[in-house]
């Protein structure tokens, strides 16, 4: 067999000892697929080195969360939770296809959706969505760079937590800080100036489900906590690009914040549609049917 023939995965460490054992479901579906069309399946590092020997190396390549170095690599990244699953040619959520996309709720099967909704809930919050309730205060998860605006942002973090103590003046505002990043002293010390002036707001490293559970809204730039917010049936302002964005409110919104507590969109139908309509199922018995389809439309000969 050619090289030309081969495709080779570029995962971290950890990851490439669990895929080589054959201990990851959705890695191992996917190599089925391409042995199954007689392809070859390799492993490799996903560090610098590793992309540069991808640079020089023949055949195809499946990368994890990052982009493809060249037009015969895609890249796969879990859907918020398992087992879904998507496979891109582009690393940045927001530019995939299913972010362009019009989600019509009338066309998704209702009973489908309302049994798909009540399960995956009740498995991923147990009784908690069932006792939701609005306490009176606004869910902000914050992520990294808060002083800084990226390019997929309508403003830096810290600006969209000052925008959201102005547009909604009598709310208590509980903002959390990612358990993953490591915060400067400069995005310390603007946190700690917005807390001296404002006494509604909290800032806790504590990212607890109860917060989903009892606040009014969320906000966020484009935290999968806003998208876990929608089997809790909670509005979700968004100041990023996403792909989930379909039923949230915009931040940039003159009208979002006077909206946000009359919006009642169908989320079953949305997390129906978002997951198992447009992800890949990694639990279906017909998941290497579906990852076939899914690689055929990206041209690869399987």
């Amino acid at each position: 067999m050619s090289a030309q023939d081969t495709v080779t995965f570029y995962l971290h460490s950890k990851l490439r000892n669990q895929a080589e054992g054959g201990n990851h479901n959705f890695i191992s579906r996917l190599s089925d697929v391409q042995e199954e069309a007689g392809l070859q399946v390799a492993f490799d590092g996903d560090d610098d080195l590793a992309r540069a020997r991808a640079l020089v190396r023949p055949g195809r390549s499946l990368w994890l969360m990052e982009p493809p170095v060249n037009d015969c690599g895609l890249t796969f990244r879990k859907t918020y939770l398992y087992p879904f699953w998507h496979i891109e040619q582009q690393a940045a959520r927001w530019d995939w296809p299913v972010a362009q996309e019009h989600f019509d709720p009338a066309a998704v099967p209702a009973i489908k959706a309302a049994n798909f909704f009540r399960y995956w809930r009740e498995r991923l919050f147990a009784e908690a969505p069932r006792h939701a309730r609005r306490d009176g205060f606004v869910y902000v998860p914050l992520q990294g760079q808060l002083l800084r605006q990226r390019s997929f942002q309508s403003n830096s973090p810290v600006e969209m937590l000052k925008t959201v103590l102005a547009r909604d003046p009598n709310r208590k505002v509980i903002a959390t800080l990612h358990p993953s990043e490591n915060y400067s002293d400069a995005e310390q010390r603007a946190l700690e100036q917005i807390l001296a002036d404002n006494l509604r707001l909290t800032v806790t490293l504590n990212s607890d489900a109860q917060y989903l559970q009892n606040c009014d809204y969320v906000v966020t730039q484009n935290s999968s906590v806003g998208f876990m917010g929608y089997f809790f049936e909670k509005p979700l302002i968004l100041f990023g690009k996403s792909d989930f964005h379909h039923i949230a409110l915009r931040g940039q919104d003159p009208d979002a914040f006077d909206q946000v507590m009359r919006y009642q969109p169908n989320y079953a139908a949305y997390l129906y549609w978002f997951l198992q309509m447009k992800a890949i199922n990694a639990g279906r018995p017909e998941v290497k049917q579906t990852i076939q389809t899914v690689l055929r439309g990206h041209g690869w000969p399987v």
